[in-house]
């Protein structure tokens, strides 16, 4: 099997590169799968010396306040022997840094190019690998350090920000913390260890390690705490000797500086009997090892997220939808076929194979009769009212046989009332299929992608649907003009016809008896309820016709016609898309990228593909 140490650092470049390290819990990460050392302490702890001895090079930069201000993954890659050292930056593609004097100039730029120069941090992590004879096969990530008060510059949350940058990697289980406390200062107050002890109580994942041993004062030594007395750890403790101050102004070489290491620990009568699991090599070899290990019990889980996460990714996807196609007949094809999927949804509606199109049947079965029997026909129809029309019909003459006039003026005047549920029955159904095509569009899960074409389709809808209900309405009041128009003469020739029992001369007074004005009302109510039935017939026939028949058969057509004479240009504009599922769906895309790249990767490396 290839050495899973590399095989985890390709995976950790390929987290990079796609966005993927750990800030967006919105998708699947595998950043945080993955074992990683974290390097943790407080300013001034020693952390950039401890990094710098493990790779033997003087790179990092320096200064007061926090220096570290993004992430540093420092992957090192252990060279045949007398091969030169060179390290290569992730976002610099193949350009070998032969000077680490320009490292430390690249790290700096590139924080100040994110962060800017205020002193801020952020999580984007900077990858760095140095390949070199004189490493071990390792990966180690760099944080800034723990601190307690903002430096002048820099905003009054970072304190807060730098811990939870902190938290965000170390909570991870698959995290091994590399807790650095110095050892002129007392454990139990160790910024590292408070934070490591919250996340690791039982001391499991965390490697100690004990810095500048030979700063301490005479007479004491650190032989407690190495040894697992004051503090213990699942791992042993590791005593390292820094550079001094001196030496890193004075540029002392680190082969130097290891070698003064090692004879510290050999020579000293406190850490003799310990000088084989100290200094900046053992520590080195041990993380590698360590490392190494941790990577291979993990193998099994990593493998098993990689594919639940990829057919997540790919059912999101498929419902996001695919890119499309610049070409301006395919586009054009693509807006067909999400036409004529809104129009199948909305045909279900009107159908039943969805919710909603029962509500016209209710119009006609509850409201419009419910209208019908409201009207004030009583009113209208009283004897007051009847006596009233039917002399003025009659004029300065009184009629010789019936008041004809007079029945056509109250029959005209009781039909009149039926435009308005005529009138209310069209704009009730219009409503209803206006209500249908907006929910028709939000569930064609296909448009959502595409609000300026959503918003069209939705607009040409609304406008055919105006048309078909303008239609109606002609339609319906026509035919209550036409039961006004020409009456039934047949009814009345058929209604029992009694004599008025007033004589002419007895009736100068006035004109009609009481009885025969009753009769009159009671003739036109018989016959505008004769006519009501009618209408509460043939209202709903013509509706349907009218407005669902249209609205089912060609909703759209208007707008396939504009459609053809559109350019590529605005068929571009209609499918430009919501920018939030545009950069979700190139989000998912560049994770379902990083999860196959894995997968492939750590099949070639396990069975030799």
């Amino acid at each position: 099997m290839e050495g899973v140490i590399g095989l985890v650092n390709r995976i950790q470049r390929a987290c990079t590169l796609l966005g993927d390290y750990g800030h967006d819990r919105s998708l699947p990460t595998l950043w945080d799968a993955l074992p990683t050392i974290v390097v943790l302490g407080g300013q001034s702890s020693g952390k950039s010396s401890v990094l710098e001895s493990i790779v033997g090079r003087d790179f990092l930069p320096r200064g007061s306040g926090i220096v570290t201000r993004r992430p540093l993954v420092l992957q090192l890659y252990k060279t045949e022997p007398g091969q030169q050292d060179y390290a290569q930056f992730l976002h610099t593609g193949h350009r070998n840094f032969l000077d680490f004097a320009m490292v430390r100039s690249e790290i700096q730029e590139e924080t100040d190019r994110v962060t800017g120069r205020t002193k801020q941090i952020s999580p984007l992590p900077i990858n760095l690998s140095i390949y070199s004879p004189n490493v071990v096969n390792l990966t180690l990530v760099d944080l800034p350090g723990l601190t307690k008060v903002a430096v002048e510059g820099q905003p009054e949350g970072i304190v807060q920000e730098i811990e939870d940058m902190v938290r965000s990697y170390i909570e991870k289980p698959n995290c091994i913390l590399l807790a650095i406390t110095p050892a002129n200062q007392d454990v139990a107050t160790s910024d590292a260890i408070k934070i490591a002890r919250e996340v690791d109580p039982a001391g499991e994942r965390t490697i100690g390690v004990l810095t500048k041993l030979d700063l301490m004062d005479k007479g004491t030594n650190a032989l407690d705490v190495l040894e697992g007395r004051s503090y213990r750890l699942q791992h042993p403790w590791v005593g390292l000797v820094n550079r001094s101050q001196a030496d890193i102004n004075r540029n002392v070489d680190m082969v130097v500086a290891r070698r003064k290491e090692r004879e510290f620990f050999a020579t000293s009568p406190e850490y003799g009997h310990l000088a084989n699991r100290m200094g900046s090599e053992y520590l080195a070899k041990l993380l590698s090892k360590h490392l190494e290990s941790v990577i291979k019990a993990r193998i099994p889980a990593i493998l098993s997220l990689i594919n639940t996460s990829n057919d997540e990714l790919e059912a999101e996807l498929n419902y996001l939808g695919r890119p499309l196609a610049i070409d301006a007949g395919a586009q054009l094809y693509a807006i067909l076929e999400l036409c004529r999927a809104f129009d199948r949804i909305f045909k279900e509606h009107l159908e039943g194979g969805r919710p909603g199109g029962d509500r016209i049947y209710g119009i006609f079965d509850y409201q419009l009769p419910a209208a019908l029997r409201k009207l004030p026909l009583d009113r209208h129809l009283s004897l007051q009212n009847v006596r009233k029309v039917v002399s003025e019909a009659d004029g300065y003459q009184p009629h010789l046989i019936a008041p004809e006039q007079g029945y056509r003026r109250l029959i005209d005047g009781a039909l009149n009332y039926f435009r308005g549920p005529a009138e209310a029955s069209v704009d009730a159904v219009h409503f209803i299929l206006k209500e249908l095509v907006k929910k028709s569009i939000g569930e064609t899960q296909e448009l959502r992608r595409f609000p300026t074409l959503q918003a069209e389709i939705a607009s040409a809808a609304i406008e055919a649907l105006e048309q078909f209900r303008d239609d109606s309405k002609k339609t319906v009041l026509r035919m209550v003009d036409m039961e006004s128009s020409y009456l039934t003469a047949d009814f009345f020739r058929k209604l029992p016809q009694e004599a008025d029992k007033g004589s002419p001369t007895a009736s100068t007074a006035d004109r009609y008896t009481e009885g025969h004005l009753r009769r009159i009302g009671s003739n036109i109510s018989s016959y505008v309820g004769m006519v009501s039935d009618t209408l509460r017939n043939t209202i709903p026939k013509a509706v349907v016709y009218c407005q669902v028949r249209e609205a089912k058969r060609c909703l759209l057509d208007h707008f396939y016609t504009q459609l053809g004479k559109k350019e590529g240009r605005n068929l571009t504009q209609l499918l430009d898309e919501d920018p939030v599922l545009m950069e979700r769906r190139q989000k998912c895309s560049r994770r379902l990228e990083l999860y196959k790249t894995a997968r492939d990767d750590m099949d070639s490396a396990l069975w030799g593909k």
